[in-house]
């Protein structure tokens, strides 16, 4: 399927690894003009060579990046705000500065390049702006409160700046992941696993039956998944889709919710 997406800019933050990396990677194949951002530049030097995507060196989660950002690539037809992080964390030991830097990270850096962004897409009539969210913005794991609380914010965002967009050519949607075999997962697991030592497949099964029985797939997603869904969401193909929650998460979403 051609997804129409030659001579279209993108921007996808978060893009060194994981998610954002094959977000990148597969909005090139399609023919798009990609750029990548990153603190560290072997690593962002890395995944250009990788996705073949154009780099820059800054980072959205602070408003210095997000300028040297806007700075550096004026002008997209597709925002995809990628960038995010999590843990999981008992909620009576999340501090201040745990919620302030997830907010800061999580939120506040798709709503400054949205910011930027959005209203040259609609002076433009022509626009995507996707926010990648989580299964954990509608069901809240209990020791990942903080994060939720993010990806709710970001579904909130979405959603209001779609309805800004009405009667535009501009989109505003979100994707919402379940989980996937992404940067840093390894990790996640055994530090939510009975047994942090016992092998990678065995955690990962034990994850699915104790932290996310209600997985469908009762697997994780790998990445090329998502990345799909998002290109499809890019593209002029996906003109009637717009405020959307669309959700990639393997099921683990109840339906009602």
């Amino acid at each position: 399927m051609d997804l129409q997406l030659e001579n279209k800019t993108a921007l996808v933050t978060g893009s060194t690894a994981g998610i954002g990396l094959e977000i990148a990677r597969r909005l090139v194949a399609e023919g798009a003009d990609v750029v990548i951002c990153g603190r560290d530049q072997a690593k962002l030097d890395a995944a250009a060579a990788a996705s073949g995507a154009r780099a820059v060196l800054a980072d959205p989660a602070t408003a210095q990046g997000a300028a040297t950002l806007v700075t550096a690539v004026p002008a997209v037809d597709i925002l995809v705000n990628n960038l995010g992080i999590y843990e999981a964390k008992p909620f009576a030991e999340i501090t201040d500065a745990d919620w302030q830097r997830f907010f800061e990270v999580n939120v506040l850096s798709g709503a400054r390049l949205a910011r930027a962004y959005f209203p040259g897409m609609v002076a433009r009539d022509w626009g995507r702006i996707i926010f990648v969210a989580s299964d954990s913005a509608l069901v809240v794991p209990p020791d990942m409160i903080h994060y939720g609380m993010t990806k709710t914010a970001q579904l909130a965002i979405s959603r209001g700046l779609a309805a800004a967009s009405k009667g535009t050519r501009v989109t505003v949607n979100s994707v919402l992941p379940g989980p996937t075999r992404s940067a840093g997962i390894g990790d996640f697991l055994k530090s939510v696993a009975d047994d942090p030592t016992a092998p990678a497949e065995d955690i990962e099964r034990s994850f699915f039956a104790k932290e996310r029985p209600t997985s469908l797939l009762q697997r994780m997603i790998e990445p090329e998944e998502i990345a799909a869904l998002v290109a499809y969401v890019a593209s002029p193909l996906s003109a009637a889709t717009n405020g959307a929650a669309l959700r990639v998460d393997g099921g683990v979403t109840p339906t009602i919710a």
